[in-house]
């Protein structure tokens, strides 16, 4: 299901088959049915069992969206989640902004996005954390980078004047050190490719992101990849940035599965 405000011109329904959502990753295979209205920036939320930190991020997003000059629409990937995220969004049927949920039954992250890119027609179009770690008003900044011509504008924890308004887990940084030096092997001027707000120049990346293969937590990594060997700018903006509690993410799950797709990335130049 998909909800849109009383402004939005149409609302679709995502085709289910046996009982799962049908996949459409490439341009071409998309019914028409599922492509949203353009707007200036489609801002992707993935989201798996989020019910819980979901609605204060789209409030905040909402009234944030409400005051800027450009057409905007929030959309709300539900990654197959087993509680109520899908009814979260319902919540902002007539929010002054379109606010969009659509399903994704593939599991993981870069799974979810790209179905939403692959959906959007906006102009430029981003993704952002269900749990509004980055402050939503770093997007002034971005959007005035992506409209000056930069292909990808990312959200860095790690870029000169950046900070750290409350610290990760020792756990957590000791990973993440370990994921940055592989990530670097691919990406050696990108600072950090895991804080989770970036955007892009809009039919750039949905060519990039119809060949990205990776479902999991690399996925930012080889989506950044792909743009850089095409020649294409990404442009790092710093951010102050907050560790929220309840992560989706685990180092016991998710953790080598990550590790082994940065080498995949990396030997698949």
């Amino acid at each position: 299901m998909v909800y849109l405000s009383p402004a939005s011109p149409a609302r679709s329904v995502f085709p289910l088959r046996h009982g799962r959502a049908v996949r459409h990753d490439r341009p071409d295979e998309i019914p028409p049915w599922l492509i949203r209205p353009p707007v200036d920036v489609d801002l992707i939320i993935p989201a798996f069992n989020e019910e819980r930190r979901l609605p204060s991020t789209i409030e905040s997003t909402v009234e944030y969206l409400s005051g800027r000059p450009w057409s905007s629409a929030i959309v709300v990937v539900d990654n197959d989640s087993a509680d109520s995220t899908r009814e979260v969004v319902g919540q902002f049927a007539h929010a002054p902004i379109s606010v969009y949920a659509i399903g994704c039954s593939d599991h993981g992250k870069g799974a979810a996005v790209r179905r939403g890119i692959a959906t959007s027609r906006a102009r430029y179009v981003g993704f952002v954390d269900a749990d509004n770690a980055t402050p939503i008003s770093t997007l002034d900044a971005v959007m005035a980078l992506l409209r000056e011509g930069h292909a990808a504008v990312i959200a860095s924890r790690r870029a000169p004047g950046a900070r750290y308004e409350m610290e990760q887990s020792a756990a957590r940084r000791c990973g993440g050190w370990m994921f940055r030096k592989l990530a670097q092997l691919t990406l050696p001027g990108v600072a950090d490719t895991q804080c989770g707000f970036k955007f892009f120049d809009g039919p750039l990346v949905r060519e990039i992101v119809a060949e990205c293969r990776i479902d999991g937590f690399a996925f930012d990594v080889e989506l950044l990849a792909r743009l850089v060997r095409e020649r294409k700018d990404v442009v790092e903006v710093p951010v102050a940035w907050s560790d929220v509690p309840g992560s989706t993410f685990s180092a016991r799950r998710h953790g080598l599965r990550s590790m082994a797709d940065l080498l995949r990335i990396s030997f698949s130049r």
